[in-house]
């Protein structure tokens, strides 16, 4: 890596995250919060997950965020460092606690999913362009952000405005919708969702997403009222994703996964595809990307995944259509050292 600038400039990285990261507690079994007797302790955060991802897959990358000055606030920055992320510009604060969180087993999505946040007043909340690192975090060939920010306070709301600015030495601006309904308490979601998604320059969301926060229905409709992104990816769950990218769409089938956990697989699917585009690789392949990372962290309980090697993930985005059509990815599949077994057929 090299500086740019001052002496004292950070160093460029590929990817810079900013954002809020908090302990995750994750239950010992399935069942209510309430009949869950105990916890084992992870992290969580939508930006760390993904420079965590991408740090594993070789990319130099940095997280930018606020922590208290607690024993959660340790583990945070000890954890995502442990990945090789740089952390040094992460600030903690006397004043305020590190997030935490509890959820129950199972797909989010489900109806008796539950997740109990303890976030209001973290220190992340407090995060402004005043007390935070914006050299480092605009030292980077990628910014990554996402609503989830936007969404803790007016101050991280004005953060992100600042980052995205245009101007001179602004780097490609990765923007995740990331929309959490219950940080919206005055509606203004889909409004500031809206204006920071047309500000960027590589746009993720997804389908239902885009359908519950703008009454958008299709990957069509989301291109005809997002025109403005250079890049934007339309996830559509099981089905793949689509891309908007070029002048023309391209839709990318995804494998079929044994699915352990459905929790981080979008964040990941941001980090395989960023990792591509880094890279230079073809549109397709950028998804196909996208699609193995995620495919790595819905075969293992957490949040994170130890992403498939390279040269692994190379061959199998490589594989001709209908080879890839019977893709099917469990368990392990990403420690096989030829993984001959990584495509199974009907």
């Amino acid at each position: 890596m090299t500086a740019t600038g001052p002496c004292n400039a950070p160093d460029v990285v590929d990817v810079v995250a900013l954002g809020e990261s908090m302990v995750a507690f994750l239950p010992s079994r399935p069942g209510r919060l309430a009949d869950v007797p105990s916890f084992d302790r992870a992290i969580g955060g939508a930006e760390s997950n993904v420079v965590c991802a991408l740090a594993a897959a070789g990319h130099p990358a940095r997280w930018v965020s606020r922590v208290g000055a607690d024993g959660f606030g340790d583990h945070l920055v000890e954890t995502v460092g442990s990945y090789g992320v740089d952390v040094t510009s992460v600030r903690r604060d006397a004043g305020r606690p590190t997030g935490v969180y509890f959820r129950t087993a199972g797909d989010r999505a489900a109806d008796d999913h539950e997740v109990a946040y303890y976030r209001a007043g973290s220190a992340a909340s407090a995060m402004s362009a005043g007390n935070t690192d914006l050299a480092a975090v605009r030292a980077g060939r990628v910014l990554h952000l996402t609503g989830i920010t936007a969404a803790l306070s007016d101050d991280c709301l004005g953060l992100l405005r600042e980052a995205m600015a245009p101007g001179p030495g602004r780097p490609l601006i990765s923007f995740d919708v990331n929309h959490r309904p219950g940080l919206w308490q005055d509606g203004a979601g889909p409004r500031v969702l809206r204006e920071l998604a047309r500000g960027a320059d590589l746009v993720f969301v997804g389908e239902d997403e885009a359908e519950q926060v703008w009454d958008l229905r299709g990957a069509d409709a989301v291109r005809a009222a997002f025109p403005d992104p250079e890049v934007l990816v339309v996830k559509q769950g099981s089905r793949g994703a689509t891309v908007f990218a070029e002048g023309s769409a391209h839709h990318v089938p995804a494998p079929r996964v044994d699915v352990v956990a459905a929790v981080g697989a979008g964040d990941a699917f941001a980090a395989g595809f960023l990792s591509a585009t880094l890279r230079g690789l073809p549109v397709r392949e950028r998804l196909r990307h996208g699609h193995l990372m995620a495919a790595a962290t819905l075969t293992v309980p957490g949040d994170l995944a130890v992403p498939p090697p390279r040269d692994l993930a190379d061959r199998l985005a490589a594989l001709d259509e209908e080879t890839w059509g019977t893709l099917r990815l469990g368990p392990g599949w990403t420690q096989a050292a030829q993984a001959p077994e990584e495509v199974r057929t009907p």
